[in-house]
């Protein structure tokens, strides 16, 4: 099967390349030359761009229709907890991949991974928080988007 690049990726083709269980989002791509440190394998930073890709599109394709006729939230990366688990070398082709596995009331929180040739090689636990458009207050997450958190990801209401 052809990898499709930049593409959301079904469940079927996730499966295919190692997924052990689909996500939401899944976006494949390749290691460029510019993404590798003095070691010839993958710069930690190149990691977090690819996070950050597959966050801005897991937003962009689940999220934003919830604030439609709303002005649009900030949407602010909190805190971000990278686990790396295996280097990855020049034109390895990978699957980045996110998930809401908890929310509050102003914010959630993202799971989030890399695979390679069907081995799970870094992730990254992000917490979102939506501020107001002036970034002054809490921007309250609409019922709509916790629902779709609890049947599409899975997600739960955190407590605390």
């Amino acid at each position: 099967m052809n990898l499709r690049f930049l593409t959301p990726l079904s469940p079927d083709e996730q499966r295919t390349q190692g997924l052990e269980q689909p996500k939401p989002i899944a976006l494949a791509d390749r290691v460029r030359f510019s993404e590798l440190d003095i070691l010839q394998h993958v710069n930690n930073k190149a990691y977090m761009g690819w996070f950050e890709t597959a966050r801005v599109s897991y937003f962009d394709e689940f999220c934003a229709k919830h604030f439609k006729g709303q002005s649009a939230p900030r949407t602010v990366l909190r805190n971000a907890n990278v686990h790396y688990i295996q280097e990855m070398v020049l034109d390895e082709a990978y699957i980045a991949t996110a998930r809401c596995v908890a929310f509050r009331n102003t914010s959630y929180v993202l799971e989030q991974q890399i695979w390679s040739a069907g081995r799970l090689r870094a992730t990254l636990e992000a917490v979102m928080v939506l501020r107001s458009p002036d970034g002054g207050s809490g921007y309250p997450l609409p019922e709509s988007l916790k629902q779709q958190f609890i049947a599409v990801d899975g997600a739960v209401l955190a407590q605390g």
